[in-house]
């Protein structure tokens, strides 16, 4: 299959059995999602994060080429995380695996998704979404 034209990737990650501590943590998830965003290539314009009573942490950190969000339920040990990211200069794989190690995560599931597929036709799906349920093992990100 030839490389699809798209604006944008779009990580959907869902990162299981992490570390209490981390999660419950607004400063480490903020200095965390920050970091996977300049590890990633990422140009961070802004920031906001929100910790709730009696736990979890939310929050998004803009950049220059789309946004990183987070939501944390230490409760169950689970964080959901989207890393869109536009152009080719930035890598939201690399974010990906940062958060993955600094949540401590035993097991993963994330799918890619390409947003503004210029070259769809027909509407047809050019691509097929990436996940994985094996525990820390990629099954496949190329699409």
């Amino acid at each position: 299959m030839e490389k699809v034209s798209s604006l944008g990737r779009h990580l959907l990650v869902e990162y299981y059995d992490c570390d209490v501590d981390v999660l419950d943590s607004v400063e480490e998830i903020r200095d965390a999602m920050v970091k996977a965003a300049e590890l990633s290539g990422a140009t961070v314009i802004n920031d906001t994060f929100h910790h709730f009573s009696p736990f979890g942490v939310s929050g998004v950190v803009v950049i220059a080429e789309s946004h990183l969000a987070i939501h944390t339920w230490p409760e169950h040990k689970f964080a959901a995380v989207d890393l869109f990211t536009c152009g080719d200069d930035v890598d939201p794989w690399i974010g990906f695996n940062y958060l993955r190690d600094v949540l401590k995560s035993k097991y993963f599931t994330v799918m890619e998704m390409r947003r503004g597929l210029l070259d769809a036709k027909d509407g047809k799906l050019l691509f097929k979404p990436v996940s994985t349920t094996k525990e820390n093992e990629l099954v496949s990100k190329d699409i």
